[in-house]
């Protein structure tokens, strides 16, 4: 008698007579032994019982898993047939069982204190994969699939759950009425109603959306999302070697589209133009979203008056590593928390182009709000240009003419 048998042999016993097949009984001390099959080790479990005088046969019908392991073969086919109707270099098969089973598990578990078991969910999904393999012609992956199958082993019922595909890029914004993502109705939050015309958004696309809905077609998507390495205002370009990105199609049916034929079909439009596009992974998103690199500017000042050239220039220089408190624009205090946030104006050159009307160029950390910055905000950004030439100014145009986090 093997040894991990004769130590548990009493334990081993009580569970047989619950009257439960060789394969269950084999799980319920799965841990304890390698090498053969939950069925296989039940069958020696009772073998043992029986050369040890105690005859306990197994039943026509089991009480436990409702002999749900004579269907492998249906359950292997509607796995592969699903599977095979996607494209993706791996898949994993998971379940879902009858609750009822689940439970009877639990309580067997528990009145036996079984801690060697393995419970049927684990059993089923390496059964029905071995069984789905040949017919699906591509790896098993336990770690990062791209493809989980779940049946429902109640009906034979197969859910497909994809992975996604991330997507990387640069964009560059052309428009200043597109807003980078899409913006629902404030009115309805998406429903649909006059204001919109009955399609849920404030703008009728966006830099998302451009892109997007032509990627969500050529990867057979669900839905797309967008992370942007921060954003412009809707009125602000974003020009240069443009914003980074992360572009996430979820529950694609195919992943080997074009990248360039995307770049080629959405950069008809003259809205936006994309660039530098390639394949990358979720950890893409969270570095885009976290990171905070400095931008540079180009904004077109209307002051309030005429203007001394020198004087606007003088100004400029002076703004060289100048810590600002900002405090929460008017303008966007009714979706941000009121906070006065410190950050820092690195330098400003200026260029005047008439009386009244003048250039700046300016680098700044991440989280400036530059139009408040020219302004003043009423008060609520100090320093402020405004203020230090003396003469009241607003930003008629701005652009974002660099992200200044280096390419990738």
């Amino acid at each position: 008698m093997e040894d991990w048998i004769s130590e548990y042999l009493g334990k081993m016993e009580s569970v047989a007579k619950e009257g439960i097949c060789d394969r269950c009984l084999g799980r319920m001390f799965g841990k304890l032994s390698t090498g053969m099959t939950n069925d296989v080790r039940g069958a020696k479990i009772r073998a043992a019982l029986s050369e040890n005088g105690v005859d306990i046969p197994a039943p026509n019908g089991c009480p436990l898993c409702d002999d749900v392991f004579d269907m492998l073969d249906l359950f292997a086919e509607s796995v592969a047939e699903k599977v095979n109707d996607v494209e993706t270099d791996n898949f994993l098969v998971g379940s879902r069982v009858d609750p009822e089973i689940l439970q009877k598990e639990k309580e067997i578990c528990t009145k036996y204190d079984l801690e060697h078991f393995e419970s049927i969910k684990t059993e089923l999904n390496r059964e029905i994969g071995k069984v789905a393999l040949p017919m699906i012609h591509r790896p098993v992956e336990f770690k990062n699939p791209q493809c989980v199958a779940c049946i429902d082993t109640r009906f034979a019922n197969v859910d497909l759950d994809l992975a996604p595909i991330f997507i990387k890029g640069r964009y560059n914004k052309l428009s200043r009425e597109i807003p980078q993502t899409i913006w629902p109705c404030r009115v309805c939050k998406g429903k649909g109603c006059p204001r919109c015309h009955d399609t849920g958004k404030m703008y009728q696309t966006s830099v998302q959306e451009i892109i997007g809905d032509i990627a969500l077609k050529m990867f057979d998507g669900k839905e797309h999302f967008f992370h942007g390495m921060g954003r412009e205002d809707i009125d602000a370009l974003c020009l240069g070697e443009g914003r980074p990105f992360v572009l996430e199609i979820s529950q694609p049916r195919r992943r080997d589209a074009d990248l360039d034929e995307l770049e080629l079909l959405a950069n008809e439009s003259e809205l936006a133009q994309y660039h530098y596009l390639q394949f990358t992974n979720r950890d893409e998103v969270k570095a885009t979203k976290l990171a905070t690199p400095s931008k540079t500017y180009r904004v077109k000042v209307k002051a309030e008056g005429k203007v001394n050239k020198e004087r606007v220039v003088e100004v400029a220089l002076s703004f060289k590593n100048v810590l600002l408190d900002q405090r929460t624009p008017r303008r966007v205090e009714h979706r941000r928390a009121d906070l006065v946030r410190k950050r820092e104006i690195l330098w400003v050159e200026a260029e005047v182009l008439g009386d009244d009307t003048f250039n700046l160029t300016l680098e700044t950390e991440s989280g400036t709000y530059v139009k408040e910055f020219v302004s003043g905000d009423e008060g609520r950004c100090k320093p402020s240009f405004s203020e230090a030439l003396g003469v009241q100014c607003y930003v008629e145009t701005l652009d974002v003419i660099a992200i200044n986090e280096g390419m990738k």
